[in-house]
């Protein structure tokens, strides 16, 4: 069953602020995550594999890119560290990019905030307001996104549209034209 997401995402370098926004709010602090997200070429979607020392999933979400808050769908699969589905998944669809960061992971109730320092792009937080059994609703999943951009004080110019793989795609086409 797809599980619900209303999710922004900010460049940022206001990463202390928010810490201590996060530690004023009690929220849980999960850890940090060396997380190496392959995404693979795909018809529909992004379909990811994430590797970590917190968090490994398959996942597959359907997204508008952009810059306000905005809306996914996601199906996940948990799985194992060093298991073979990496080498099925590139033999049968191919690499499209390569994502790796170092995540901090927070979560007020139904909300997980990330602290993210992504290899060749920078800094950036992410705010998703997250719906796993369609008990919450996509307008108080907004209104939590909302009150947390605020709280945090991130700009609307600060918003980023797209997804730290299309970012990388950009870069990696703008290297190569050069």
């Amino acid at each position: 069953m797809p599980i619900l997401n209303i999710e922004i995402k900010a460049g940022t370098k206001k990463q202390t602020h928010i810490r201590e926004a996060l530690g004023l709010l009690k929220a849980t602090f999960k850890g940090i995550d060396y997380q190496t997200d392959t995404y693979f070429n795909v018809h529909s979607g992004r379909l990811k594999l994430r590797e970590g020392n917190i968090e490994n999933h398959l996942i597959h979400y359907q997204r508008e890119n952009q810059s306000g808050p905005r809306s996914s769908e996601v199906l996940l699969y948990k799985t194992q560290a060093g298991s073979a589905i990496k080498e099925i998944l590139t033999k049968a669809l191919g690499i499209l990019v390569v994502v790796n960061k170092k995540r901090e992971i927070y979560f007020i109730d139904n909300v997980k905030f990330h602290i993210d320092e992504v290899d060749e792009l920078g800094y950036f937080v992410e705010i998703e307001a997250i719906d796993k059994n369609g008990t919450i609703g996509r307008d108080a999943l907004q209104e939590q996104c909302t009150y947390y951009m605020k709280l945090f004080d991130i700009a609307e110019n600060e918003l980023v549209p797209i997804s730290y793989s299309d970012m990388l795609l950009k870069t990696n086409i703008l290297n190569k034209s050069l």
